[in-house]
């Protein structure tokens, strides 16, 4: 398993974090995601040695309506 952590700005609540969290489970290879907007933290894991393409992951955040970085 493998991963990986975002920083995300713009999250106030638990409709925001549910809006990011919908976006990036479409990923494929996602294992699950933890978001956090209290911490504007995003942790997404993948099954296997394989890591999440972070431009996929960018993108579905932005999609959300929420901007990222890699940590």
């Amino acid at each position: 398993m493998s991963t990986s952590e975002y920083q995300v700005t713009g999250m106030s609540c638990g409709h925001c974090e549910a809006s990011i969290r919908s976006e990036v489970e479409q990923i494929p290879g996602v294992s699950g995601n933890e978001v956090s907007a209290a911490t504007g933290r995003l942790a997404v894991r993948t099954d296997g040695d394989t890591p999440v393409v972070d431009a996929a992951v960018l993108a579905a955040v932005e999609e959300a309506g929420y901007t990222a970085s890699r940590v």
